[in-house]
């Protein structure tokens, strides 16, 4: 079963309104097991709408058209469905009868215009509204050679509403139960992301490339690559089975494969961020963190302490902006601040000044000129724990704020890799 989305609504189009609903519908119809390949957006105009409806329907089984079934003139869904399925609008007595009991439950008097929600195409059959005013419709489509274009028998058109949470309901409630019974058999489709962070696209592509012509065979899970700026790379694994359950076991193997090949390099998964997993490692490890910062500002310490119960292993953070801040505070020694001596000491003196387990330094040069003869980008992390410290020099692209937003997540992911390092160490 293939499904598609169609948005209405020129606020889409023009930017006012971010068009949420397709992404909760399409994510809710994976979870059924329905495949949506294609969604789209398009203003309020009725001819446009049918043209978008008719396209929909040449490729996929199903529609869920979102949006425009408000009282407003603005508002032709309704019409769009009469025109597309050559099937006129006759006003439903009872519909009507719900949203004028709807008013005067609240007290208030209902506008005329409200009268032409309960305005149904002939043929349909309606979905009852229960958080609002207008109700849904489920249109069948006539097969091909009928109005409206339809390239299969069965064919369907759901019309909800555009306000999120009588959409969501009607979706719940009586969309997906009706496509599932459509289809004949219920099944998942369910997904799991990897966080990745230390190798360009290509290079995980061409890592991973033996494994993607394996699943290209099997054709279930699937791979996909998303970038994520910043933050790395997400490598989102998608698996179709009878059910959630059964789904998730693909997943679960699929993941066990993928980290065997990427190793250190997967730092989460799904919504989880570097410093939530540093947060994880120092607190399995029972430790507690102190921070140096000069070139990130304290772009580090506001990413650990969005942590939920940061206080339990984040001791502080001190912000060395100046090199008099790093040589008084610190004890670094004079010379070059940007260098390994610099960011070792420094990882040294916040661990010493803050009483803690662990100390993280980072320095570099932003930009957008060099400093002291090194070049914008260069940035060098010190990582001290016990009694050894070391450091890594890291050289990042980009202009002043993405130098800086990557050099806070390198820092966080070289403190990782040391602490997983450590945990592998029966020493410590």
């Amino acid at each position: 079963m293939r499904c598609e989305v169609v948005a209405v609504g020129t606020e889409l189009l023009l930017g006012q309104i971010v068009d949420t609903n397709s992404a909760w519908i399409g994510e809710r119809l994976a979870r059924a097991g329905v495949d949506c390949h294609f969604q789209t957006r398009v203003g309020d105009n009725i001819e446009r709408i049918v043209v978008a409806l008719q396209v929909a329907l040449g490729r996929s089984d199903a529609v869920v058209v979102c949006g425009g079934l408000g009282p407003t003139p603005d508002d032709v869904t309704r019409e769009a469905l009469s025109a597309l399925l050559g099937a006129p609008l006759v006003r439903d007595d009872e519909v009507l009868a719900r949203i004028r009991a709807l008013f005067a439950g609240r007290g208030r008097a209902m506008a005329p215009s409200n009268e032409r929600q309960a305005d149904v195409p002939v043929g349909a059959t309606v979905i009852e509204q229960r958080r609002g005013t207008a109700p849904g419709l489920i249109c069948p489509v006539r097969p091909a050679g009928g109005a409206g274009g339809s390239s299969a028998a069965g064919s369907v058109i759901y019309a909800v509403p555009g306000v999120p949470r009588e959409m969501t309901e009607m979706v719940e409630r009586a969309v997906v139960p009706d496509l599932q019974v459509r289809m004949g058999q219920r099944s998942a489709i369910v997904s799991r992301v990897l966080r990745v962070w230390g190798e360009a696209e290509s290079a995980l592509a061409e890592r991973l490339a033996p494994r993607l012509r394996a699943l290209d065979v099997a054709g279930n899970p699937t791979i996909a690559f998303l970038a994520s700026g910043t933050e790395g790379i997400q490598v989102r694994i998608t698996a179709k089975a009878d059910s959630p359950e059964a789904a998730g076991a693909v997943l679960d193997a699929e993941e066990a494969e993928l980290r065997s090949l990427l190793g250190e390099h997967v730092f989460g998964v799904d919504h989880q961020t570097m410093e939530s997993a540093v947060a994880g490692l120092l607190g399995e490890q029972g430790l507690t963190l102190g921070l140096a910062e000069s070139m990130t500002g304290g772009l580090i310490a506001s990413r650990l302490t969005s942590v939920p119960g940061a206080s339990t292993w984040f001791r502080g953070g001190v912000v060395s902006y100046a090199g008099e801040v790093k040589f008084d505070l610190l004890g670094v020694p004079p010379g070059p601040v940007v260098s390994e001596p610099a960011a070792r000491a420094m990882a040294e003196g916040a661990k010493r000044v803050l009483g803690a387990d662990v100390g993280l330094a980072v320095t570099g040069v932003a930009g957008p000129g060099d400093h002291e003869g090194v070049p914008a980008g260069t940035v060098v992390v010190g990582v001290a724990v016990g009694e050894a410290s070391e450091a890594s020099r890291l050289r990042l692209p980009g202009d002043r704020t993405t130098v800086t937003q990557l050099g806070a997540i390198s820092a966080l992911d070289v403190l990782r890799r040391r602490l997983l390092a450590r945990g592998g160490d029966d020493s410590g």
